[in-house]
């Protein structure tokens, strides 16, 4: 468990953080982006919940916690590592994959197969969930890239791409199963 006795520590006031291995970085680093994106993905999706009826608010207070698991997955460098640590260190699993995975199969069941583009909005939920969608790719695109420069989790990025699908199903289901989904109209204002 977490105690925080005081809330600021001056440690960061040169512009630097520690990650979760206890390395000293620059708070503009890539793996400081990635996890600090996804934080601010977790913010956006308490947002969303604000709108959420019982079933949807449930899944979406798991991905949040799943969120929280994934910032303390992406602080945490050298993986290969791990068994090393003080502590186990917490890594994002297939099974949060697997568990969006049977969400979004079930999500894609509900709705009609889309016929065109959909524009973001609809219901107050569905463009929170739209907004949910583009920050999780912002994140997902952040932490590809820090992939391409140091080790990250796999599972963390794949939980990544599905979540931003998952925020695109709940969307079409939070606007009547898709029957209230604003489509696009190519060239509608020429």
């Amino acid at each position: 468990m977490v105690v925080l006795n005081k809330i600021y520590t001056k440690t960061g006031d040169k512009g630097q953080t520690a990650l979760g291995n206890g390395d000293r970085v620059a708070k503009h680093s890539l793996r400081v982006n990635s996890y600090g994106t996804v934080d601010e993905l977790n913010a956006t999706v308490g947002l969303a919940r604000l709108h959420a009826p019982g079933d949807m608010d449930t899944q979406l207070s798991m991905i949040q916690n799943d969120l929280f698991d994934l910032g303390a997955d992406l602080c945490r460098p050298d993986m290969e590592k791990d068994a090393e640590a003080e502590y186990p260190v917490l890594r994002m699993t297939e099974a949060q994959v697997e568990r969006l995975e049977a969400d979004l199969d079930a999500m894609t069941q509900a709705v009609e197969p889309l016929r065109s583009f959909i524009l973001p909005g609809g219901s107050a939920l569905a463009a929170h969930l739209h907004l949910c969608r583009t920050v999780a790719r912002r994140a997902e695109r952040l932490a590809v890239e820090l992939a391409s420069a140091e080790a990250v989790n796999p599972s963390a990025v794949t939980y990544l791409n599905r979540l931003s699908d998952w925020f695109f199903q709940a969307s079409r289901i939070a606007n009547d199963d898709g029957k209230n989904d604003v489509l696009w109209v190519p060239g509608a204002n020429r």
